[in-house]
């Protein structure tokens, strides 16, 4: 595939909010809508709590976008109800999702299988637009600069997420859950017949990058009522224990927002570790190597036939060894695979989009996409 053609041409047509026909494609992008039926009642009162969301004086809660969005799918023109599908999930602090439209378009060709972008909580399409404007948030990227005397790696990009986190981190755990309980509501829709695309016996597995691998290993371990028990994880950039992982950036968040997010994870939240949730469990057991690591080991390494993960050397943002501690080592030396590509990269651009680089990106996303398919069909 031709890597950067194939990103601006998709981005060129891509809208959230109808269908789009792709020339010269057997595939087109269907927009469908979702709307949260049921919130769990603790979710719900934590995000009540969460008042004056960045830019809005509104509780979490109350964030309408949050709980009515569209998503896409790609798939095969003219097809009736499909009896698979994988669902990507993306990373933390994404706005748009012009990087994933190509990664999505070679799975769906690749696979023969439909690809369904599934927002996460309050990110993409799940947020009013005053949280990602450049315009609308300049202010208050001066405003925190000022308050915090420049703190490393705050951008127009990350204000948003950095804001709301430093705020309260417990936002990451919320977001995170919600996003669960949304996809449980969707594959149940699936089982009921209640969804137009998919049939009620359709096959679920997960394409999933950085922040979204920890909620596709989260899905694996705790299995909600026995949704993920035959589904398969592909994990790109992601799969790391949260205390290896390194979030300061300009594009996800300042280190401020980090530093407090860290601390509140290894040692706040670890310290209560009373609820039986099984979702939260394995949350928890995510966070520290060294927490629940039988459990998670061994959940691991039963379901090992059903992981498969691509690293990158030079990822700091998640690095390989984190995600050898996740695995475990036995699981890992089956499932785990780290690349180091020979042009320029980086965590959060993996295949950058500049001319310079093109050959060498085509053969290495062909390469890493390749095999994502292969295991996914």
């Amino acid at each position: 595939m031709k890597v950067l053609e194939r990103f601006n041409a998709l981005k060129a047509i891509f809208d959230f909010n109808k269908n789009c026909a792709i020339e010269n494609s057997p595939l087109e992008i269907v927009s469908s809508s979702f709307t949260v039926e049921e919130k769990n009642k603790d979710l719900a009162i934590l995000q009540k709590s969460f008042e004056n969301s960045f830019g809005c004086h509104l509780s979490d809660y109350s964030v309408s976008e949050n709980n009515s969005f569209n998503y896409p799918i790609f798939r095969y023109k003219g097809s009736k109800k499909n009896s698979s599908v994988i669902i990507l999930l993306h990373g933390l602090n994404e706005r748009s999702w012009e990087k994933y439209l190509c990664w999505a378009e070679f799975l769906a060709l690749h696979t023969g299988k439909p690809v369904l972008l599934f927002p996460i909580a309050f990110h993409v399409n799940r947020t009013p637009s005053n949280w990602y404007l450049p315009r609308a948030v300049s202010n208050y990227v001066s405003e925190r600069r000022n308050i915090l005397h420049s703190p490393e790696n705050l951008s127009v990009a990350n204000i948003a997420l950095s804001d709301r986190l430093t705020d309260n981190p417990l936002r990451f755990y919320t977001s995170g859950k919600e996003t669960i309980d949304n996809i449980c509501q969707l594959l149940m829709q699936i089982k009921q017949g209640r969804n137009r695309y998919f049939t009620e016996d359709a096959k679920v597995d997960f394409f999933t990058y950085s922040i979204g691998s920890l909620l596709g290993q989260v899905m694996l371990l705790s299995n909600p009522e026995s949704l993920f028990s035959d589904s398969k994880l592909f994990m790109f950039c992601g799969g790391s224990v949260f205390n290896k992982m390194n979030g300061n950036s300009r594009y996800i968040m300042d280190k401020v927002a980090f530093s407090k997010l860290f601390d509140y994870y290894q040692y706040t939240f670890l310290n209560n570790l009373d609820k039986q949730d099984t979702c939260d469990q394995a949350f928890k057991s995510m966070i520290d190597a060294n927490v629940m690591k039988e459990y998670r080991e061994k959940s691991f390494l039963q379901a090992a036939s059903r992981i498969k993960a691509i690293s990158l050397k030079k990822d700091t943002v998640i690095p390989t060894q984190g995600i050898r501690k996740a695995l475990g080592d036995i699981c890992a030396e089956k499932c785990l695979t780290e690349y180091d590509f020979s042009f320029e990269y980086c965590h959060e651009m993996p295949f950058p989009m500049q001319e310079k680089y093109a050959e060498e990106v085509d053969v290495m996303f062909d390469k890493v996409f390749s095999i994502a398919g292969d295991f996914l069909c």
